[in-house]
């Protein structure tokens, strides 16, 4: 039996087993598992490494339309190839409908920027801005359809956020054609409040982001939006949790039976509050939304992920470059913390972070980071040939070094921003190898793939958005 490529000598991980096994691969497909399994074109070995399958980062934000004056420091091309050097094999960025841009016409603008330029494989979750009778009648239906599964509503940002009838009114197209909300949960009409107050007390520097924010904003906002979708009786996920407080809500929606999931990201592990502080407008350098928050809510998130309330752990990669008029340092941020571009980068580091964080330091199985970082992406938004390692299944694959000690730099890393905000944490665990349909991309640190080796990936429907009951 002969294989087009064949990994030799590894320690193989899903998210429910770990083995040594070698790996056959046929067609972009694995085709056999086990041992002493014969010739090859190419051998990749894989001796004293682990071989996992490839991360599936489901949050992040790329070549998106982010406000008058400011641009996305990635596109498809640099977004890509950094995730390829981080060890995932997709990513799914967000196609975000503009107010007054029907939501096919805007599909078709982010497929025209992404197709030919990626290095890993692409899906794409919707954003629904104008959930008027076209958009909910016509567009959004076929789209599910057509095998745009799941979709982000928020409840915050100018033009972006919805009511709460507006959230009623998607929720129930997305129970009636099998599509899985995702909500970016904080209360817009509360930021504004304390925004302005803040300001009117000259209180505008970066770190008056996180004030603007506080805890209850977020925790309202999710108990909100998961008593909106008990009421329709949908699932729903709730993105990028920072606190113990809204944890406390998902995990008591649970215990009463509803089907709401959960995700938190890298930010709220390793940073907190007090990185926005820095001197002048370094402290621009970590505003996200939510915000990060303290030590005690760092622990809280790692609850989370140890005891499975999170379900999910994303980057939530929303790059933008510090020194640029274009990005953080733009004119009106120097005026107020409210200007300030939301987002910071990520997707490259999330899970060398987690492994280090998690796996090197005993938080969490080898089984499980397995599972946070791509077998439950996969079952949760429908990508049925992604997200383990087994035969039938893709070959995305990841190979780790788990004794290689880095220290995230800037200078190490592939993306297009000009900084990173994990700058000079130690990291104990690498990934080395990255391998998208049977083909490498990067190999032993170098990239060897070209753009256009990645495409972009039909979804199906997910079991995890059936309602609960039919009426």
């Amino acid at each position: 039996m002969s294989f087009d490529l064949l990994i030799k000598g590894g320690v193989v991980a899903t998210a429910s087993d770990v083995f040594r096994a070698d790996i056959g691969v046929r067609d972009g497909v694995i085709a056999a598992l086990g041992l002493d399994l014969g010739a090859a074109d190419e051998v990749i070995d894989a001796s004293g490494k682990l071989v996992l399958p490839g991360g599936i980062d489901s949050h992040v934000h790329i070549a998106q339309p982010s406000g008058d004056g400011i641009v996305m420091a990635d596109d498809f091309e640099s977004a890509t190839r950094s995730a390829a050097f981080g060890g995932n094999t997709t990513v799914m960025p967000f196609c975000m409908q503009e107010r007054g841009t029907p939501l096919r016409a805007t599909l078709a603008d982010y497929h025209a920027k992404a197709d030919g330029e990626c290095f890993v494989d692409v899906s794409f979750h919707l954003v629904i801005s104008e959930p008027n009778a076209q958009t909910l009648g016509q567009d959004l239906p076929a789209l599910i359809e057509d095998g745009y599964t799941s979709f982000k509503v928020f409840m915050t940002y100018e033009g972006l956020a919805l009511d709460d009838m507006e959230m009623l009114e998607v929720m129930s197209t997305a129970r009636e054609t099998g599509a899985l909300v995702m909500v970016h949960a904080e209360n817009y009409d509360a930021i504004r409040f304390l925004a302005d107050r803040l300001e009117r007390a000259g209180k505008t520097a970066p770190f008056f982001h996180g004030p603007s924010r506080p805890i209850p904003v977020e925790r309202e906002a999710t108990h909100r939006a998961i008593s909106l979708a008990e009421i329709v009786d949908v699932p729903v996920v709730i993105v990028h949790v920072s606190n113990r407080e809204a944890m406390e809500e998902i995990a008591r929606a649970r215990r009463r039976g509803l089907k709401v999931y959960g995700e938190t990201c890298p930010q709220y592990l390793v940073l907190t509050e007090k990185d926005m502080d820095g001197l002048n407008m370094e402290g621009a350098k970590y505003v996200c939304s939510p915000p990060p928050r303290d030590e005690a809510h760092q622990q809280a998130c790692w609850e989370g992920l140890e005891q499975g309330i999170f379900d999910l752990f994303s980057s939530d990669h929303c790059p933008f470059r510090y020194d640029d008029p274009k990005g953080k340092l733009n004119p009106k941020a120097r005026t107020s913390f409210r200007w300030v571009p939301n987002g910071i980068p990520g997707v490259e580091t999330r899970l060398p972070i987690l492994f280090s964080e998690g796996v090197s330091k005993g938080r969490i199985t080898l089984q499980q980071f397995v599972a946070l970082s791509a077998s439950n992406h996969a079952r949760m938004y429908g990508l049925t040939r992604k997200g383990s390692i087994a035969i039938g299944m893709d070959a995305d694959i990841a190979i780790w070094d788990p004794e290689r000690e880095v220290v995230i730099s800037q200078s190490l890393l592939h993306h297009g921003p000009d900084y990173t905000p994990y700058e000079g944490i130690p990291v104990k665990g690498w990934p080395v190898t990255t391998i998208v349909r049977g083909k490498p991309i990067v190999r032993d640190g170098a990239l060897v793939g070209a753009k256009g080796q990645g495409g972009y990936v039909v979804r199906e429907r997910s079991a995890y958005a059936r309602p609960k009951t039919r009426p």
